[in-house]
């Protein structure tokens, strides 16, 4: 019986190996194509493969060696003299302090990954200002500024609102502003790899920018109230000529009374 457990824990890490090795083919993969698509996305799934090639090294080995331990356990015979350890000291120093250089090494790597996402003044110099977004229970409402006109703090008459459905350039960086007008909510964009939680009480600055021209999906990554499970909405990402057509034609839309409509039908 001792064999058969030490054989089924051993094919379970092959598997579990073999499984994910093949993941990537199946779709079992990061969200989307598996492939980020903001520059500062492809830079955070880096540091997902540099912590997945440590932690599959340290996985196999840790395997391995159970593996070893549990089937020279299995096969020792009754008459066999058995040695009882109290440990060893040098080897709870080295899985100590290696274990410790690794995280400390992952800490001071992904730093500057860290500072570009998070610290405002470490974000591209030339980042746009393009919208607010604010979270409430439950959808996203979006506030733009009139085109030819820059984001301000505070609304402005001439602003125009979206729901659900957030418009930006494709191409170059640009930032939203995130607030919430209630609980917390987590703005989360997983194609692009973009994560940030909206507080109460605070206006965060939030930057990307996208690759790709075409629609992203948008959720409420943290859990909200009732509703949380159908808080979406989308990412529609557009060339610049595409941008500033479709702010003109929204604005328009939004600020027009159908007087003129009525007018022009009566002239005819």
């Amino acid at each position: 019986m001792g064999r058969f457990w030490a054989a089924f824990f051993v094919a379970s890490a092959v598997i579990a190996v073999g499984i994910s090795w093949y993941s990537p083919d199946y779709g079992w993969w990061f969200p989307g194509s598996g492939q980020a698509q903001s520059s500062l996305g492809r830079r955070i799934d880096d540091l997902f493969h540099m912590i997945l090639v440590i932690v599959s090294v340290t996985f196999i080995g840790t395997q391995v060696a159970l593996g070893y331990v549990l089937w020279r356990g299995a096969t020792i015979k009754q008459e066999d003299k058995v040695l009882f350890s109290h440990g060893s000291h040098s080897l709870e120093v080295i899985w100590t302090i290696v274990p410790s250089g690794i995280l400390l090494f992952i800490a001071l790597y992904q730093m500057d990954v860290w500072a570009q996402y998070r610290v405002k003044s470490f974000f591209p110099s030339k980042t746009e200002a393009v919208a607010e977004v604010t979270a409430r229970q439950f959808e996203w409402r979006i506030r733009y500024p009139a085109p030819g006109k820059s984001l301000q703090p505070t609304p402005q008459p001439d602003d125009f609102y979206t729901v659900n459905e957030l418009r930006v350039p494709a191409g170059r960086p640009i930032s939203i502003s995130l607030r919430t007008d209630d609980v917390q909510h987590s703005f989360f964009v997983p194609e692009l790899r973009i994560k940030q939680d909206a507080v109460p009480g605070l206006v965060i600055p939030v930057w990307f920018d996208v690759l790709e021209v075409r629609g992203y999906e948008l959720v409420c990554a943290e859990l909200c109230g009732w509703g949380h499970y159908k808080m979406k909405a989308k990412v529609f990402a557009e060339s610049e000529e595409d941008y500033e057509a479709w702010k003109v034609r929204a604005s328009a839309e939004q600020f027009d009374d159908g007087f003129r409509k009525v007018e022009e039908k009566k002239g005819e």
